[in-house]
């Protein structure tokens, strides 16, 4: 009794930990958005931002499309990518919020909240928006979608 107690202990504190290494992945946190705030070049950043692009792109409905966001998402690049490759899925009215959101987006890197971001990310964020909202508006003339 005493050897299957104290295996039931190693069992639930490895579990603690696995979940403490992951980023508290198991405490409730969202782990298909952790993508969007992780803005660094690391492999574990890199895949994370990997996986959180995997999971809009599957997702048919688009919700994440009106979903805020912040200096750190549009600095990992991973929303403005997301509308850049579903732009032709996207409806007149997704096309129009994405490109706003696109527009805004040299605003909000440079606002109160992008404090912690580098100039360098700051510049590529913003070159990047630029960049998407252009193919975000040329999308919306092709379609004749109303501005």
């Amino acid at each position: 009794m005493y050897a299957s107690r104290s295996k039931m202990v190693f069992a639930a504190a490895c579990s603690a930990l696995a979940m403490l290494a992951s980023g508290c992945s198991g405490l409730g946190v969202d782990d298909t958005k952790a993508g969007l705030s992780c803005v660094d070049d690391t492999p574990e950043c890199v895949a994370s931002r990997q996986a959180t692009l995997n999971a809009m792109l599957a997702d048919k409905e688009n919700k994440w499309v009106r979903e805020p966001a912040t200096p750190q998402a549009h600095a990992s690049g991973v929303r403005l990518f997301a509308f850049r490759t579903r732009k032709k899925e996207l409806n007149c009215e997704e096309l129009a919020y994405a490109r706003r959101e696109a527009d805004g987006a040299a605003k909000i890197l440079r606002g109160p909240d992008g404090k912690g971001l580098s100039p360098a990310q700051i510049s590529r964020a913003t070159m990047f928006a630029a960049e998407v909202s252009k193919e975000l508006t040329a999308e919306m003339r092709s379609r004749r979608c109303k501005a």
